[in-house]
């Protein structure tokens, strides 16, 4: 495997979008300045001009956006509770030379926003430190130099009648955002090419999948009891721990497997000397294609509606949980936190061939479990095929955590891979290009920068 050596304009730039603090919203809550991802995407963007890139859009999309279906319910109550959310939060697209027709472009994705947890950058020779260097930063830096590269190598690349190149720098990823108002928009709008590669650390395989979850909610709404009449109030701390341990026990054989199902937060009160008469359940459900999602999210109302009757015929006789046992059905409930994502599986024998065998990566292995990212927005756009390919390892480079860090070496390599598919991608459309479809992205001619 080719490395691309690392510029120093390479290093002062990815050091320099490590200082700005580019967590969102929906990771510092709301009493935190606004991010500064307009910023680093302004940084970004300038050092991509460098190579011929111009901005040919630069804004949140509308407040309407927020309205669809899909839209995780944590994502519409912080824009609900900061007006300002979006505007702090826009995207950027960038593009290589004039518009070509989606079957001459390739997109890169990456995003600039990061979680929760500043620190200062540093470079110790060989590994970068910071907020944001394996996730994505430091791959949105080595991509830059991967394209430099392969300008070099192919100057037709981003000419007229050459392969174009769209980046996505996008707001939006991490917090639970799942990309709703950064990547899903600019999808929709045509910002995409005919292959799709969005970074996010991989080890160097291309994963062609990207699963996606869905989170539920039980609620129970009662009402509480003191110490000495526990009879009197509704009991959320026993009715929630017996259907956890319900759905627990049954839910994966009744989803057809769901050995990483999780049954998460569990909380109704502190105090020893009190029942209370209010709480609520969490459940993660991650699902590998739409129709396991479907099925999973009708096993969990169906298993919880079973687990509610097993309750009140098991407590209708103990004086203590007579109450709850025969309100359990009035006063619990089940919201979806978040639930209709779509999921991601290209099975396109062009792009395994491209990549695999032309540009010399290696696949994810069929048999190790895919993650969650931005590319599950990718499923079903016409004439694009996608896949997942960065640098390093989520947990290997404590990527999300204080320390988090990338290695120079890993990003060379991944800057020579970006310059190994454009090359290949390049002699591959001039091969085709008489028996090209000329699938034509109209909607990705025009410029829009939004307000500063």
């Amino acid at each position: 495997m080719t490395a691309v050596a690392l510029a120093d304009r390479d290093r002062r730039l990815l050091l320099r979008l490590l200082e700005l603090p580019t967590a969102g919203r929906l990771e510092t809550g709301p009493d935190a300045a606004p991010p500064r991802l307009r910023e680093a995407q302004n940084a970004y963007a300038d050092a991509a001009a460098e190579l011929g890139f111009a901005a040919v859009h630069h804004a949140p999309p509308p407040p309407q956006a927020l309205e669809r279906a899909g839209v995780p319910l944590a994502v519409r109550e912080a824009a609900a509770d900061h007006p300002g959310l979006l505007d702090a939060e826009p995207s950027l697209v960038l593009r290589l030379g004039p518009p070509r027709p989606r079957a001459a472009t390739v997109m890169f994705n990456v995003h600039l926003d990061t979680v929760a947890g500043w620190e200062p950058p540093r470079f110790d020779g060989a590994d970068v430190y910071g907020r944001g260097a394996a996730d994505a930063t430091g791959p949105a830096v080595a991509l830059l130099a991967g394209v430099r590269a392969a300008l070099h190598r192919d100057p037709a690349i981003g000419t007229a009648a050459g392969t174009g190149v769209l980046i996505q720098a996008v707001a939006g990823e991490e917090g639970g955002a799942m990309g709703a108002f950064g990547t899903r928009p600019l999808v929709e709008q045509g910002f995409v090419g005919r292959l799709n590669l969005f970074c996010e650390p991989t080890g160097m395989r291309y994963l062609p999948r990207s699963t996606a979850a869905m989170t539920a909610r039980v609620r129970v709404a009662g009402h509480d009891a003191v110490d000495d009449r526990p009879g009197e109030g509704h009991n959320a701390t026993v009715l929630l721990g017996f259907l956890a341990q319900y759905l627990a026990a049954r839910l994966p054989a009744r989803a057809g497997g769901g050995e990483r199902m999780c049954v998460g937060g569990l909380h109704t009160g502190a105090r020893h000397n009190r029942v209370y008469g209010t709480g609520e359940l969490l459940l993660n459900l991650p699902y590998t294609d739409t129709g396991a999602g479907h099925r999973l999210g009708a096993a969990v109302e169906s298993v919880l509606d079973e687990g509610l009757a097993e309750f009140s015929a098991r407590f209708a006789g103990t004086p203590a949980f007579a109450l709850t046992a025969a309100d359990a059905r009035t006063v619990t409930r089940l919201d979806w936190l978040k639930r209709g994502l779509p999921t991601l599986d290209c099975t396109d024998p062009w792009m395994h061939r491209l990549l695999g065998e032309d540009a010399g990566l290696h696949r994810w292995p069929a048999d190790e479990p895919a993650f969650t990212c931005d590319a599950i927005w990718m499923d079903g756009v016409d004439g694009a095929a996608a896949a997942v390919l960065g640098p390093g390892d989520l947990a290997g480079n404590n990527a999300h955590a204080d320390g988090e860090f990338a290695s120079v070496g890993d990003l060379e390599d991944f800057a020579g891979a970006v310059a190994r598919v454009l090359t290949a991608f390049a002699r591959d459309h001039r091969a085709d290009a008489p028996h090209s479809p000329g699938h034509t992205n109209t909607k990705e001619g025009g410029i829009h920068r939004g307000s500063p």
